[in-house]
């Protein structure tokens, strides 16, 4: 009996990884942070539009092509493709509530996500298979959907501020998919060009470490800055070092789906801690 219900929970635990609900709850924290630290009251609009709509878009960049080609649907697959769905129609009805501007830059983000699988004119490659573009898509998508779209519909002034936390949070992106990059590297098609393909992995631990440097002192730039960020910020680039030092080709993809994911998370958590007064 014990057995059966552990089973049960790690396929549920399986299905909530691979179906991007944790990647759907890591891009939302960052538009809860962005609200805390913007001075924004809570947006159910927003929020459900980046939870849902990234639940639907990491979906049809994984699965589109591989249910095009299936003749029949495994019970996972079906189950990704109602979530998928419903997710779907929850994000478009999300959309109808933004202001104006906040949907044209939410379309435009839309047809990258578009673009990033379906080939574009005349040409059998989408932009996911452009030697070292990928990382760079995804990236923009995650400053652009968690930092500037919050700001965009509220009505307020794009200041250094936000730019600076656009920045980070792009950075943080960055890294976060080059510790991917490095734990796929036995899976990934040699034609993608990834970092670690590229330079290798002890070079692409070197350029995270890099990256680490501009992550952490851009809050130090910000006029808005807050006495504890020093502290919750160096606790989050130890965590990603440490990370970053035992990403290996051969660990589990727990280590990236979960852990690695966890990271926006954890910057949550830690921001709550140490500002208890926002729960």
């Amino acid at each position: 009996m014990q057995q059966q219900s552990n089973s049960t929970i790690k396929r549920f635990f399986d299905w909530y990884l691979h179906a991007s609900l944790h990647v759907a709850l890591a891009t939302t924290v960052l538009v809860q942070m962005t609200f805390y630290f913007c001075f924004l009251p809570f947006n159910i609009a927003i929020t459900s539009l980046v939870f849902f709509g990234t639940v639907f878009s990491y979906n049809f960049i994984k699965y589109a092509q591989v249910i095009a080609k299936k003749k029949e649907l495994t019970r996972f697959l079906k189950s990704i493709i109602v979530l998928s769905v419903i997710s779907l129609i929850i994000a478009l009805i999300s959309f109808l509530f933004l202001d104006l501007k906040a949907q044209l830059l939410t379309v435009f983000f839309g047809l990258l996500c578009v673009l990033y699988v379906i080939p574009l004119a005349k040409s059998k490659t989408n932009l996911r298979n452009y030697a070292g573009i990928k990382i760079y898509i995804v990236s923009l998508c995650w400053a652009g959907v968690t930092t500037l779209l919050p700001i965009v519909n509220a009505d307020q002034t794009i200041e250094n501020d936000i730019l600076f936390k656009f920045l980070q949070r792009f950075i943080l992106t960055l890294i976060l998919i080059l510790v991917f990059e490095i734990n796929d590297l036995k899976y990934d098609d040699i034609r993608l060009k990834t970092v670690p393909q590229t330079i290798g992995v002890l070079k692409t631990k070197y350029l995270i470490g890099l990256l680490l440097i501009p992550f952490y002192f851009l809050e130090f730039l910000k006029v808005n800055y807050y006495g504890n960020q020093w502290i919750i910020n160096l606790i989050l680039v130890s965590v990603i070092a440490l990370f970053t030092y035992y990403a290996n080709p051969n660990r589990s993809k727990y280590y990236t789906l979960f852990w690695v994911e966890s990271i926006p998370v954890l910057w949550y958590l830690l921001i709550i801690l140490f500002n208890t007064h926002y729960l």
